[in-house]
């Protein structure tokens, strides 16, 4: 399916979309809005675009039927080469994504044709009049409809089969590769004799071939073959130099660190390995892309050149990996417990296993160049084997471990790994005796190659648990630097570290894992497809989930989220704050700009993600009433966070009372609303409450308020130079304003004073505490100056006493303090009438004053009427 045919199909489709809700009759009994010439113009195209639809999907049909036909017999021929198979199955797995995606088209317009039909409904009973409209379209879409049932039938039948024919090439790639491990060629006299002839043969040839091929490149390639030369030392300036000097210094270990941490070793290692095979790795695919491209070595053989060239990049890697682990010349670097002489034993044997391994690939690459006979391929891997088993043997009697102190000990392997090596060793041997080439050599470079990146893994593991671990990448060199550039805390930089981790975690298993099954025997075709379904298409039933999808989803999430905080920085910053807008209007608009970003990110991610926002609706439609009864709460508190960002009975920073709290808000959402008491307490208060209980607001509007303060004095004082001096030290203080004007109320007789309050307005009622201490602090100072008293509660004491307590009696007139009953009430009384005279006097002086102001009114009043 080519690209132009899917995108004509998507548009048809998308016409058809338009056209058909463009053209939908009204329900029964009304009146069509367009022309009737312009209604049959649009189902005429409608028509043609089904109908059109309808061919390019028999026509994809058709097209994968052939090919599998095709296939199928290639698969029949190819039976007995596992490369071959490989290379069908992903061609069926290819025509099989043309059926499905053809599938997707048609599907749509399935459902919508079926929506429709839905929507028009059953046919009038007999008797009954219809809209000649509404029944041509039901007849024409049902014709569709069974159209495209008969077509769906047959793409599920195609699709079948793709799935038979993918199914029996990997039946058959797993029998072959069975057949491999266990044909058994048994070692006889005859076998050997073959095998060495044969050797001779393919050797001579080999020479002879060689020599042919050097004196080709010399007289007829000689400028390519410079040219080759030139570019590949240009590849090794391009990728080994540039390495070295960029990840040198943070991959070399150096001698004057004497003692470097865990985590330093480990990423160190990890670094030291990977980064310099890398390096080469690339050097060396280069260098044949350029000897491909110059045509200067022959085709039959350049497969011998590529194992040879890859052979020296996996017997390096091991080297590398190997001097990462045991670090031979500086123990402070190493991974494992060993002496300085095993160090030096355990690379040198890993560098020969691997160049065993490695030239058994080249001999094994040659055989299939030279197309040698099977019998130098079985010797081939049988003296591999030998070698390989022989070596492990001998590895088992190495002592590589640090002697203990006190004699306790010589160096030798602790004894699972000594009888491990051993049997491994003795089994390689055993099974190649037994006839078992195939096996014996694949476990035996299971045991190196696979080994060698298990190892890389477990160090790889290893080093992301280290960094992710608590304050350790703030001990590395790119947290130092984050932190002291950027100004990063340490809990941000652990954050990082843990970041850091997880993706070493992935690169890890991204990495590692595609190597180790093409060492298990898959192509990598087979490992490609794995990842295009994994990433693509994970089925769970009738459910589908795309990976690749969900990243997208999340990712465009994040976008939108980024752009929101962005938009929501740029309008606070510029337009609000140059608008001289109230910052708890400022906050409001943030706070709903916000939530209405996370709402289309949201929107943007799910369908990026692929998933039906209609399905979404579905379920949203269904959970509705569980919602209604089990979160009425959490709903009511949304709902009412809204109402209080729309109408803003108060803003961020008012002074609010609510039932027992007071306080200052601190933050409105959705959900609820911090109030930060003046004990510096936050408490969280649900917008609900805040919307069906009273709250009181003291700068709702303005933060203009009044103060009130109560005063007391003795009965001996003047009221009215009492009130005097207070609304005196009112208008002194400052911060007091002069309208409205500060006023004094005589508010009550107490029991032991003459209560007064002090009334006066402040422009920030916020300033009110240390505007009521001055106001205090002078009225004490100036009652103090003007021998204005201010009582304390007093209570009369009677007190009865017998005959026997003459000397107590006669102590307490000694002090001043009367005891006779009646005389204490008759003073009292004295005092009370005489304040009670004094406030009569008041008030007749206030009567006179205003029946003088009284009669200029009067009079002026008089004149107006007359």
């Amino acid at each position: 399916m080519t690209a132009i045919a899917s995108l004509s199909r998507f548009f048809a489709h998308l016409f058809l979309v338009a056209a058909l809700f463009a053209t939908a009759p009204a329900a029964s009994g009304q009146e069509t809005l367009t022309a009737p010439a312009v209604e049959d113009n649009s189902r005429n195209a409608i028509i043609a675009a089904v109908e059109k639809l309808q061919e390019e999907v028999k026509a994809i049909l058709a097209q994968a039927a052939n090919t599998l036909t095709e296939l199928e017999k290639k698969v029949q021929e190819a039976a007995e080469a596992d490369n071959t198979l490989a290379e069908l199955k992903l061609k069926v797995e290819s025509v099989n994504s043309d059926i499905l995606s053809a599938m997707a088209d048609l599907e749509k317009r399935y459902n919508l044709v079926s929506k429709r039909l839905e929507e028009l409904g059953a046919a009038a009973p007999e008797g009954q009049e219809e809209d000649p409209g509404v029944a041509a379209d039901r007849k024409r879409l049902q014709g569709e409809k069974a159209q495209m049932n008969t077509i769906l039938a047959d793409a599920d039948v195609v699709k079948g089969e793709a799935g038979r024919i993918a199914t029996e090439i990997s039946d058959r790639r797993r029998q072959l590769f069975a057949e491999m491990l266990f044909r058994q060629t048994p070692i006889t006299p005859d076998v050997v004799t073959n095998a060495w002839t044969a050797a001779q043969t393919e050797t001579s040839e080999l020479l002879m071939k060689s020599k042919s091929a050097l004196e080709f490149m010399w007289n007829f390639k000689r400028g390519a073959l410079a040219i080759a030369i030139v570019l590949s030392l240009l590849a090794a300036l391009v990728f080994v130099m540039p390495v070295q000097m960029l990840f040198g210094p943070y991959v070399r270990r150096g001698s004057e660190i004497p003692n470097p941490t865990y985590l330093k070793r480990l990423s160190l290692a990890f670094l030291s390995t990977l980064v310099p095979a890398a390096a080469v790795t690339a050097f060396i695919f280069t260098s044949m892309v350029i000897i491909v491209y110059q045509s200067v070595v022959r085709i039959d053989l350049i497969q011998i050149v590529v194992s040879f060239l890859w052979m020296l990049a996996g017997v390096y890697f091991v080297y590398k990996l190997a001097r990462a682990i045991f670090a031979p010349t500086k123990p402070q670097w190493r991974l494992v417990t060993v002496s300085d002489r095993g160090a030096r034993l355990l690379v040198w044997y890993a560098v020969v296993l691997a160049l065993i391994n490695g030239m058994s690939y080249v001999f094994g690459a040659t055989n299939q160049a030279l197309d040698a006979p099977v019998v130098l391929t079985v010797a081939k891997g049988f003296v591999s084997t030998i070698l390989i088993g022989f070596v492990l043997i001998l590895l088992s009697f190495v002592r590589p471990m640090q002697a203990k102190e006190l004699g306790e000990g010589d160096g030798s392997w602790p004894a699972v790994i000594r009888v491990g090596l051993v049997l491994t060793g003795l089994g390689l041997i055993v099974t190649a005796l037994a006839g078992y080439i195939g096996l014996a050599q694949f476990v035996a470079t299971q045991i190196i190659v696979t080994g060698a990146i298990a190892v890389t893994m477990y160090i790889g593991f290893l080093s992301g648990h280290a960094l992710s671990s608590k304050d350790a990448f703030a001990e590395t060199a790119l947290g130092k630097f984050l932190a002291r550039r950027y100004g990063l805390s340490a809990v941000r930089l652990d954050q990082i570290g843990l970041v850091s981790g997880l993706l070493t975690y992935l690169a890890v298993i991204f990495f590692g894992l595609p190597l180790i099954l093409l060492e298990w025997g898959f192509r990598f075709s087979d490992i490609w497809s794995i990842f295009v379904q994994m990433f693509t298409e994970i089925r769970i039933g009738s459910i589908s989930i795309s990976l690749v999808g969900i990243f997208a989803g999340i990712l465009m999430f994040l976008v939108g989220l980024v752009a929101t905080r962005w938009l929501q920085r740029w309008l606070d910053g510029n337009v609000l704050a140059r608008s001289e807008v109230d910052s708890g209007v400022r906050n409001s608009v943030n706070t709903a700009f916000g939530y209405l970003g996370v709402a289309l990110a949201g929107v943007l991610g799910i369908s990026a993600a692929g998933i039906d926002l209609s399905n979404l609706a579905l379920v949203a439609g269904a959970l509705s009433l569980g919602i209604g009864f089990g979160m009425q709460t959490i709903v009511s508190n949304f709902v009412s966070g809204l109402i209080l960002l729309a109408e803003r009975p108060f803003k961020v920073g008012d002074w609010v009372v609510t039932g027992t709290v007071e306080g200052f808000v601190r933050r409105i959402s959705v959900r609820a609303t911090e109030i930060e008491t003046f004990q510096n307490q936050s408490i969280i208060v649900p917008n609900a409450q805040l919307i069906n209980a009273s709250v009181g607001n003291w700068t709702h509007r303005n933060k203009l308020g009044r103060v009130e303060i109560p005063i007391g004095v003795s009965y001996d004082s003047d009221p009215r130079h009492v009130m005097d001096i207070l609304l005196e030290i009112a208008n002194a203080h400052p911060r007091v304003m002069t309208a409205p004007e500060p006023s004094v109320a005589f508010l009550r007789f107490g029991d032991s004073s003459l209560d007064f309050e002090l009334r006066f307005y402040i422009a920030d009622i916020l300033a009110g505490l240390g505007i009521r201490n001055d106001i205090r602090i002078a009225i004490f100072e100036r009652f103090k100056a003007e021998g204005i008293s201010i009582p304390f509660l007093q209570r009369d004491l009677n007190v009865h006493f017998t005959d026997g307590a003459p000397a107590l009696r006669q102590a307490l007139e000694e002090q001043g303090i009367s005891l006779a009953h009646g005389k204490m009430k008759e003073q009292r009384d004295q005092r009370r009438k005489a304040m009670e005279t004094s406030v009569r006097d008041m008030d007749a002086l206030d009567d006179d004053q205003h029946s003088h102001a009284r009669e200029p009114d009067e009079a002026d009043d008089d004149d107006n009427r007359g």
